[in-house]
This record gives structure tokens, sequence and C-alpha cells, in this order.
């Protein structure tokens, strides 16, 4: 018989509906009960593609006597922490408290107040190596609730203490100048494989607020060891079989130092930021291998994770069949199978299939073969092994699609479709794809119509018509960044008066106590002990972050100094954690940078909305251009009202023209890609000679 689960539309949740544990949701009925029957609360957190999640779930959720033991002595919580990040964060840092490091699944006890006392991660069904078996764990904190109960209500003191302290605490300040960048690079250095990229050993996520950074960095200053970071980087990811070599789109992260072996869930969260990272590193570099990576990241997100009415799914599982992996991994006689002799010989050389294969048993595809190394071997022209690969691989992704599927969890999460919507955007408008473009547009809309209140507030969730949890702070900034990106493509100048309003209720809802940072819950918010606040990056940026470059990109559009004042003093607020923790405040790192950047902006005026012409596409191009915005019809005052970068920038003579400003002052007007170029070019001779400013 189903739980009170089957009533929830998060696709985590309903994967637990027929467990034999009682699971409520996160809600009052569950802590009601918790104090009624005087029982601890055990809650468990994870999310629907995470391999170990499903582990624990076969093992121990769905084992009746274990079930019974939870269901006898707790009252038990699932929690999706996609759809819950709140909860997860609080949870997450006691945990990390406790144990020093923490992961998914996430299962800590609580007491009826809701306030973590225990917890860990994965606890396999019967003791082994050392680690207790989930029964033992079970049987220890039921006894110790009825025996001993005063020691663990010392434990929740402690750790509910520790969590008012970490939401209110304030990191030293500093100054942003260019010595907070040097310093931030020179750590960074430290951390970084020379040999195959990335920061830090095994496993390696791609970290691409990092990333982010770095690309940022390489536009301001062309720094060649920031260069070779990201190079390395992007060029070692994209090689590995982290990334899908026949369909595009990266898993979430390597369990190797290779990028070989990956953890195979795909996030979109992951896939929408890479996007934007190599855009922006083809912008520096123009190597057409990032372009090309864009392109079948991009195409992939259509096909496989576009949902009917618009927006993107969150992710696909890692598992298939019970098995990880099991959709993405070859062997010798499937591709002998499939392929011509030539075909099969040219795939295996190329992608490293061997019969012993590189995981359990099987080969994750790596390019391991240059094209002239195979045309080389196979007396073959380039241009001819090129060819001959791009058909195999479209005839193994053929056959790959017979296969079962990993599931998709096709919730709508706002933030990260935030991030999708700027990502697509600039992808189809610099690499002259207008559907991709047309998606983001799509999306955009959808999300404004669905995820929206009637009082202007989001919901953070929908599937299937169904919202259940309140936006939080990265929904609202990560929306707004790329409804302002979005603009900076189709020039809807109705897009910038949206991202306005969701920071302008940032602002007036998010805020602690005068302090320059934000709590990730609205005043509003009730359910939770604390109000959680996330300063440091992880696989996603904090919402603290982007709510800096938002604001930097509306001072600029509004003129106004209180949102690049409150910009300034976060930034200065992380000043110390950015330059000592590189890798955890990488988007900070990059929205310093565009402070530290001498101020070019381009405003393009093209009569409001509509195609995307060859001067948007030169100047979204350019790496080293601060901010491009479109002046709307000369009739709007409204626009021009609110967004005064925005006005008395006619067309000359009917055509669309581009204005070049630094700080007020214009370079004269471009009307063709010629004079625009041009101008850039006169803007980059003077970037090389300019100071750091602020």
């Amino acid at each position: 018989m189903p739980n009170r689960l089957a009533h929830e539309p998060s696709p985590y949740l309903q994967q637990h509906k027929d467990n034999p544990v009682d699971w409520f949701p996160w809600g009052e009925e569950a802590f009601a009960r918790a104090k009624r029957e005087d029982k601890p609360v055990l809650v468990s957190i994870g999310y629907s593609a995470c391999h170990w999640c499903h582990v624990m779930a076969h093992e121990s959720f769905e084992h009746p006597e274990i079930a019974a033991v939870m269901n006898e002595h707790f009252v038990n919580i699932k929690v999706d922490r996609e759809e819950r990040p709140d909860i997860d964060t609080i949870f997450m840092s006691a945990v990390q408290a406790m144990l020093g490091h923490g992961g998914w699944p996430l299962n800590a006890f609580a007491t009826p107040d809701g306030v973590p006392f225990f917890g860990g991660t994965y606890w396999p069904p019967s003791d082994q190596r050392g680690m207790p078996g989930f029964p033992r764990v079970l049987d220890t904190i039921s006894s110790a609730w009825r025996n001993d109960r005063g020691q663990l209500l010392k434990n929740a003191d402690s750790i509910e203490n520790y969590l008012q302290q970490s939401s209110s605490g304030t990191p030293r300040s500093g100054t942003i100048t260019s010595d907070v960048s040097r310093q931030a690079l020179a750590n960074l250095h430290q951390q970084f494989d020379p040999e195959f990229g990335g920061f830090g050993a095994a496993p390696k996520f791609p970290q691409a607020p990092t990333l982010d950074f770095l690309n940022r960095h390489v536009q301001r200053t062309g720094d060649s060891v920031a260069r070779t970071m990201l190079t390395t980087t992007l060029d070692h990811m994209a090689s590995g079989g982290m990334y899908d070599q026949l369909a595009g789109g990266f898993a979430r992260y390597s369990v190797d130092e290779r990028w070989l072996v990956p953890h195979f869930e795909k996030m979109l969260y992951d896939n929408a930021q890479l996007i934007t990272v190599y855009v922006d590193a083809w912008r520096s570099t123009r190597d057409d291998r990032y372009r090309r990576i864009v392109a079948e990241t991009a195409n992939w997100l259509l096909a496989e994770m576009e949902l009917p009415g618009g927006g993107f799914a969150s992710a696909l599982d890692a598992d298939t069949e019970g098995e990880e992996g099991k959709f993405y991994v070859w062997n010798i006689a499937e591709i002998d199978d499939v392929l011509d002799v030539t075909g099969a010989s040219l795939i295996r050389e190329r992608f490293g299939v061997t019969p012993e294969g590189n995981f359990e048993g099987h080969s994750v595809l790596e390019i391991v073969a240059t094209e002239d190394e195979l045309a080389a071997s196979h007396n073959l022209r380039v241009e001819q092994v090129t060819n001959r690969l791009d058909d195999a691989r479209q005839s193994l992704k053929a056959h790959r699609a017979t296969r079962v599927r990993p599931g998709r969890d096709d919730k709508l999460v706002a933030a990260w479709n935030g991030l999708t919507i700027g990502a697509l955007a600039h992808a189809g408008a610099i690499f002259g794809d207008p559907r991709f473009v047309s998606a983001a547009q799509k999306a955009a809309t959808f999300m404004l119509d669905t995820l929206r209140k009637e009082d202007g507030t989001l919901w953070r969730t929908w599937r299937d018509g169904e919202h259940r949890a309140d936006g939080v702070l990265e929904d609202y900034v990560c929306l707004a960044d790329g409804l302002i990106r979005l603009h900076q493509v189709d020039g809807n100048v109705d897009w910038l008066v949206e991202g306005q309003c969701l920071m302008d209720h940032v602002l007036a809802t998010f805020g602690r106590n005068g302090e320059a940072d934000f709590f990730d819950t609205p005043a509003s918010s009730t359910d939770l002990i604390v109000r959680p606040r996330t300063l440091q990056d992880n696989a996603t940026p904090a919402g603290n972050s982007v709510a800096a470059d938002v604001l930097i990109s509306l001072s600029l559009l509004t003129g106004r100094d209180d949102y690049r004042a409150r910009a300034v003093n976060l930034l200065e607020r992380m000043s110390s954690l950015m330059t000592d923790h590189p890798t955890g405040f990488g988007r900070y790192l990059a929205a310093a940078e565009r402070l530290l950047a001498p101020g070019y902006e381009l405003i393009l005026a093209s009569g409001g909305a509509g195609a995307i012409g060859p001067l948007t596409i030169s100047a979204l191009s350019h790496p080293a251009l601060h901010f491009v915005a479109h002046a709307p019809d000369a009739n709007d005052n409204n626009v021009t009202e609110r967004f005064p970068l925005l006005a008395d920038r006619p067309m000359l003579d009917g055509n669309p023209t581009a204005y070049l400003c630094r700080e007020g002052a214009c370079k004269l007007p471009a009307t063709s890609v010629e004079e625009l170029d041009h101008r850039l070019a006169e803007m980059d001779v003077e970037l090389g000679s300019g100071a750091d400013t602020m």
C-alpha cells in the first residue's frame, strides 16, 4: 500500500511511495506526530538521479524488517534536496559539523522540534568494513533516545548553536582590487592538476563557477597561467568519459583524476553552466572544439531535457535496470555488430574500447587518439576520418537509443532554468542557431507564467501542474540573471523589467539585518530552525554570488548607486574567502572581475525586440566587452526612465546602430559590423593600457 509520498509531485519522493517505510513529506504533520508519540525524527535527504540513494533505498528502505524498526521507533521524513535546498543546507551543515564530511543520501536524526543531533550519509544494511550497518544505527539511536536522551539533547543544543552562528557570522572584509584576483589565481594554481586539468585530486567535479572566474580573468587580462588552467581543464573534460561522446552533455563528476569514469547522472545545472563556460572560452580562443561541445550539449538539452510546454527537466538518472552507467557503456562485440569493419576499427581506436574495458568489464568512451593519428594509421585523409567517425557515432547513438533509457526527473526548478535560459540564449546568438534562442525564450515565458504567483513571488518547482516549495534566493537571482542575458540576445526589454522586479524582491525580503549578503529564504519562511545562508559556490553558484553579478548589471542599466554599492559591499565582505578558497568562491571572483575591468557597455538600437542581427552577434562574440543591452522603441519612455543607459539611442538613417560607451562617454555610433569591429579594436587598445578600476 503506498505511503503518504504517493501524493507528492517530486519524482524522488515518488520513488519511495511504495516503500514499507511510513514516510512523511516535510511538514507540520510529521513533527506533530513526533511530539505526540515522543519519537525522534529521521530526515532522509536525496535526489532522484543519485546512485547511492538508490542503493540505500533498495538495501534498507525496501527491506521489511528494517522498515518495521524505522516505523516503530521513528517518525520518518523524506526530502528531495532539489525541491527543498534550504532543508538540505541545514541538515548538511549539521552532519558536516559532526562528521567533517557529507554527501547523499543524507540521513540525520532530529528532535521532534526538528533540531538534528546525529547523522551520516550512506549506511549499508549490515556491518561492513568497519562501517556500522543501518539497523545498528537505528538501534543505537532509539536506545539512546529512551535511555540517554539528555546527551542527545545536549548534542542538539550544540548543533543548533552552531547553525545559528553559521547563519549570522560575518567573514573578514577587504577591498576588491587586482590583488584579490591575483592571490586567488595563485591559490588556484597550487591546486591545479597540470596533467589532466581540474583542481585537487579525485573525485573531480567540473567546478563551473571557478571556470567562470578563469574565463573572465583571461578576458580582462589575457593572463597565460589562467588561460592554461582553463583550456587544459576544458580540453580534458571534453575528451574524457565524463562527457557523453555520442550525444553530448556532461555527467555530474568523475571518480578519477583523468575525467574518465563518471558518476553517470546528468544534471541540468552542470550542463547549463558548462555551455556558458565553453561559449566564453570560445570567445577568447576561437577554438572550434569548444564550439562543437556547445552545439552537442545544447542539442542534447533540447532533445532529452526540454519539456513540452517550455523549460527543462532537472536530471537524468545514473542507473538503468539497477546498474550504474549501463545505458552509456560499450563492449567490442556490440560495436562490431553495429558498425562495418572500418567504422568499428576507427571507433575502437578513437575512444579506447578494449576487451578488458575500463569500467566493470565495459568501456566508457574517451578520446585517446586524434583524427590525424587515425588518418595515418588507416591510410585515410583527415576529412575522411572525420566523416566516418561522425557516421559511426550517429549509428552507435541510434543503437544506444534502443536500450532502456535512464529515468528522467522532469520537475522544473526555477534556478536551474534561469541558468539554462542565459546559456542557450548566448550560445544560439553567437553560434547562429535560432533553435537555442527560441528554447530560451519559451522557457522564460513558461517560467514567468507558471512559477510566478499573483503577488510576484516565485515557486521553486513545478511538475505536472503542481507546485510544492517556495522559491529560495538562488531561484530569484538565477532567473533574473537568465532574463537579463536573454535580453542581451533578443532585445526584449520586458526581460529586463522582470529581472529587476525579481532582484528588487530579493532586496526587500532576503536581506540580513543591514548586512550586504542575503539569507537563502525570505523573512516569511517559518518552518526551519534557522534561516540558512549559503555563501559558498558548490555545483551551482551560491545565490549570494549571482546576486552580486545581477546587481552589477542593474547598476549599469539604471545608473543607481545603491545597486552598485550593494554589489561592492557584498564582494568586499567575501574578499578574504575569495582569495583563500577560490574553488568555493569562483562566481564571486567572476563578479569581481567585472568591477576590475574598465567599464565599456554597448547599446544596440534596432527598433525593439526582433531578429538577432549581425551587430548583436559581433558584440556578444567579443571577449572583453563589459555589457550589452538593447534600446527600446523611441517612444517607450517608461523603459528609458527605468533604464537610463538605454535612453537617447536612436537608429541612424533607419539602420540598426551600435553605441559603444564608457561611463557615459560614447564613441561614434556604428551601423555596420565593420564599423563596430573597428570601435571594438579601439577599445581593445585602450583596455590593453588601462588600469584596474572600481
